[in-house]
């Protein structure tokens, strides 16, 4: 089985990066989409079939946090995993996004080694 991902990011250049490291992790990547914003991820889950979303936290028109709120409120997070990553690291942050049933949250500056390990512990684990 193969997976589709979102990688929503304001900035290009993180987008890009964490589709390459996807593409070259060796992991059973399908498709990768990307989002630049919370509201235009939004549009991407009703319009694609998607395994994982990999999100930044602070982006314009709406934020990673208001997109997780809006997922969780339409039950999404309960069976599509989210990543968080973000240069918050604050606990209370975390706290508050593994609340609402984020899988995971990375710190920037990530490591691509550490990206393919968490995004393959939750494949690995999806039924």
């Amino acid at each position: 089985m193969s997976y589709n991902v979102l990688v929503v990011d304001d900035s290009k250049t993180a987008r890009m990066m964490l589709v390459k490291t996807l593409r070259v992790s060796g992991l059973k990547i399908n498709e990768v989409f990307t989002a630049e914003n919370g509201a235009h991820a939004l549009e991407m889950l009703r319009e694609n079939w998607i395994d994982l979303v990999i999100t930044d936290l602070h982006m314009p028109v709406m934020s990673g946090m208001e997109m997780v709120e809006k997922m969780a409120a339409d039950g999404l997070l309960s069976t599509l995993p989210v990543i968080v990553i973000s240069s918050d690291a604050s606990q209370q942050r975390m706290d508050e996004l593994h609340g609402h049933g984020i899988r995971d949250y990375l710190c920037k500056p990530v490591r691509p080694e550490r990206v393919k390990e968490v995004v393959e512990s939750i494949l690995e684990a999806a039924p």
